[in-house]
């Protein structure tokens, strides 16, 4: 068992990779989320050159693994000469911390385009003819009507993709991003008390992700009433 000391020196190192955990995180939900969007709205027409880019987006990046697409960014392109000779691609590439950001963004943008493309279809036809029928522009209509009835049908499952994003983060530690997991791998070198080391830092994951559960749980509500 851990001694009181242990215990104040596991917990102080590993807030120090808590605060660029969240930062990650968020970081990767929001940009997901820009591109979930994006590809499921590509979804609407069938036939069109957008929609076969979504789905073969959406194909590649849920069918194969976060970790390989991770080594692939930071391993692989960010090694090419063209992303080093450019200042703005280098900036994004060099850094282990940047790549997950786009890494994880490009992976669960890749599941949410799911969640909210079924969020769309669920939206009643009879909804959108009405509106059609008042006059409203294909934006107005959007905005006022199939976005926020489609978003009460993708919340919960959109919810569970934030958790897997923010679960995500930790593996940014293989890339030598000094987050919450790789303080918990450098303190279990450290120390020796493996077990009670990664059960803390579970702990904070779980906090994380408690507080964003619960305010998506609270927008889930405002829009059932």
């Amino acid at each position: 068992m851990m001694d009181a000391e242990l215990f104040r020196h596991t917990v102080t190192n590993l807030f120090q990779g808590f605060g660029l955990s969240i930062y990650i995180g968020l970081s990767s939900i929001f940009l997901a989320s820009v591109i979930g969007l994006g590809l499921a709205i590509m979804r609407g027409n069938p036939n069109s050159m957008a929609a076969r880019f979504s789905f073969a987006y959406s194909t590649c990046f849920r069918g194969t693994p976060l970790l390989v697409q991770l080594f692939v960014l930071y391993y692989g392109i960010g090694t090419m000469d063209f992303v080093r000779e450019s200042p703005a691609l280098w900036w994004l590439f060099s850094d282990g911390g940047r790549c997950a950001i786009l890494a994880i963004g490009l992976n669960s943008g890749a599941y949410i385009s799911e969640v909210l493309r079924g969020g769309f279809q669920a939206v009643p036809k009879g909804q959108i003819e009405a509106a059609q029928a008042c006059g409203m522009s294909a934006l107005m209509r959007f905005r006022r009507i199939v976005f926020p009835l489609a978003i009460r049908q993708a919340l919960p499952a959109y919810s569970n993709e934030i958790v897997l994003a923010i679960k995500g983060t930790s593996l940014a530690s293989t890339i030598a991003v000094m987050e919450l997991t790789g303080h918990a791998k450098r303190l279990m070198n450290q120390n020796y008390a493996i077990i009670e080391t990664f059960v803390l830092a579970g702990a904070l994951y779980l906090m994380i992700n408690f507080f964003l559960l619960a305010c998506l749980h609270m927008v889930e509500r405002r829009l059932k009433h």
